[in-house]
């Protein structure tokens, strides 16, 4: 089958493409039968974006049109409709064509309040994942998880395949330095759909006192690990094709470092660079504009490298967390004391400060890759119980 992908503005198919597969895949959003009849007569809360489709039609206008009681959304970063920036906060307001109100979980609050889940006895997980411990959707899933433990709420997650679900890799989470963009003791990749993943946090007590959450996982059919399966809608404004999504694992990292990975420019999460670099001969100006108000180095000529012809043919076979790039960027780096940014924000991409620390020591891909396998291995025998799809073959 050809590969069939969202382009650049935003366009998308009708459905998803699974590519060299004659196959029928169903999220689990469209699986009504599986979850629309024990939603009647509960008040529904939907947690969701613009990627929440049965195929063109989002998830909480066919609920209503089910007759159901959905009372309201709750919007995580980026917003309902996924137009917001990284990082900047989303605001309660009332949705334009439903007259839903639409509640921030990424603004004043993340985790749902018992004031906020008063009038709610369900609620309904439905967001496309990227399979990134550092991409935020699963720190909203654990929040609205634990919130819903709280208050003896259920939760419903329809699930979706994870486009980075054939491998496993990178350091895993040093508890130590547990934030919003790395919540849980999991590698940089944990290769699990967001389904599998509820079923973890709620398996293995990491829900706050080691509560449990009334938890309903509605699968996918058709689906498993060595799928490759590309998106029919931008998960966030800066993921816009298959070949950023793929290249995200290991460009991602990029963001805690004086490196641009091309927010502001049509190549997002493709390119990488920064102004003097003395890598690559590609050069790209990060301007203004939506999804990335204000990127790094905006209006600054940088140089560096396009990723996008590796990203789209390349990225998905290789299945690992490439650093090479990372160490190469360093290495060359006109003033390596300012190449990780002072904020520390690198730290909480990688899970901790060990990975910084040995690139400052210079160690090589291969050294710094072989201090992971321990704890890959140890994270592997966790993550088999939860899995509702058949593996990858390691």
């Amino acid at each position: 089958m050809p590969v069939t992908a969202p382009d650049t503005a935003g366009n998308a198919p009708a459905v998803a493409t699974v590519i060299d597969r004659p196959i029928t895949l169903a999220v689990g959003a469209e699986r009504t039968i599986l979850y629309v009849p024990h939603l009647a007569g509960e008040r529904i809360a939907v947690v969701t974006n613009q990627t929440g489709l049965i195929g063109r039609v989002h998830l909480v206008d066919s609920l209503l049109a089910s007759g159901l009681s959905v009372v309201k959304v709750f919007a995580p970063e980026h917003g309902f409709r996924g137009e917001a920036d990284a990082g900047e906060q989303v605001k309660d307001q009332r949705d334009a064509r439903t007259g839903l109100p639409l509640v921030s979980l990424y603004g004043a609050n993340k985790k749902p309040t018992a004031a906020q889940l008063a009038d709610v006895d369900v609620v309904v997980f439905d967001i496309q994942d990227v399979g990134v411990r550092f991409y935020t959707y699963i720190g909203t899933l654990h929040y609205v998880m634990e919130a819903c433990a709280e208050n003896g709420k259920s939760v419903v997650v329809l699930d979706r395949p994870d486009p980075n679900g054939h491998f496993v890799d990178g350091p895993v989470l040093d508890m130590e330095h547990r934030s919003f963009v790395g919540m849980h003791p999991v590698p940089l990749v944990h290769g699990m759909t967001v389904g599998e993943f509820a079923g973890m946090i709620n398996g293995e007590g990491w829900l706050k006192d080691g509560m449990r959450c009334d938890l309903t996982v509605v699968p996918c059919e058709g689906y498993d690990h060595t799928m490759r399966y590309v998106l029919p809608v931008r998960p966030s404004p800066n993921l816009p094709n298959a070949a950023a999504v793929a290249l995200y694992p290991s460009l991602g990292l990029f963001e805690g470092t004086i490196v641009s990975v091309g927010r502001g420019t049509d190549l997002a999460f493709q390119c990488i660079g920064h102004p003097g670099a003395r890598v690559g001969d590609h050069r790209f100006t990060p301007r203004s504009m939506p999804g990335a108000k204000d990127p790094p180095h905006l209006g600054q000529l940088c140089t560096g490298i396009d990723l996008s012809d590796y990203g789209m043919k390349e990225a998905w076979a290789a299945r690992k967390v490439d650093l090479h790039w990372l160490i190469g960027f360093y290495r060359e780096a006109p003033d390596q004391k300012a190449f990780f940014l002072a904020n520390n924000f690198f730290d909480k991409l990688a899970g901790g400060p060990e990975l910084r620390q040995r690139i400052l020591a210079g160690e090589d891909e291969g050294t710094i890759r072989a201090s992971w396998l321990t704890d890959l291995m140890r994270f592997r025998k966790i993550r088999d119980k939860y899995l509702l799809y058949d593996d990858f073959v390691p």
